[in-house]
């Protein structure tokens, strides 16, 4: 089984990202249990705005694109800024909505038959909102959405620290982490063991 980090943090590599500090924890635990993991920081790569799975040359989606078809688990990792996701997710989402008409060759929609779950971090709050825009969009895609299948992190009201700064909320978004891979990936091997057919014209 295979699992697919999308992180939407603005900061390019090698900066460090608070939210995949948060989401190496959710990693560690799908690698335990034999699951493949694999990151992607998509402000390295150049995703220019559309709706389409691959917009010619220059475009890294499309790349980006063949490893969500190779992978079970997708998640993805986005800091909160004013209370809402990442530019770079609301991009990744956009560029997604192409996969809505994408289908297998029996027919089946291409997201069906995996998994996704989110990570959020800010010191600020929003996460919850956060995290149901992106889990509603990934639905419409056609992603099976586990219960509890999200961990986030934030500092509280007002400015402060940042995730690796602070022990404080750490015990909870570490539990709650180690918990969504968990779901992710009983959900997926429930799939994998009987999978969605494709839907009956």
């Amino acid at each position: 089984m295979k699992a697919l980090f999308l992180s939407c943090t603005l900061k390019p590599s090698p900066e460090p990202s608070n939210t995949e500090a948060l989401a190496s924890v959710v990693a560690d635990a799908l690698e335990e249990r034999d699951v493949t993991v694999e990151h992607v920081r998509l402000a390295d790569l150049d995703v220019p705005p559309g709706v389409v799975t691959d917009l010619g040359d220059g475009d890294a989606w499309p790349g980006i694109h063949e490893k969500l078809l190779d992978a079970q688990i997708l998640v993805v990792v986005t800091p909160t800024w004013i209370g809402r996701p990442s530019s770079i997710a609301q991009r990744m989402l956009e560029r997604m909505d192409a996969m809505i008409s994408e289908t297998a060759p029996d027919g089946t929609p291409v997201a069906y038959n995996r998994v996704a779950g989110v990570v959020v971090t800010g010191n600020e709050d929003g996460a919850h909102h956060v995290i149901s825009e992106i889990s509603g969009a990934l639905g419409d895609i056609g992603y099976t959405i586990p219960g509890q299948s999200w961990t986030y992190w934030n500092q509280g009201p007002g400015p402060g620290a940042d995730y690796p700064q602070t022990e404080h909320g750490h015990e909870w978004s570490n539990s709650t982490g180690r918990l969504m891979a968990h779901n992710l990936y009983s959900v997926a091997s429930a799939l994998a063991a009987q999978p969605v057919p494709p839907p009956k014209s």
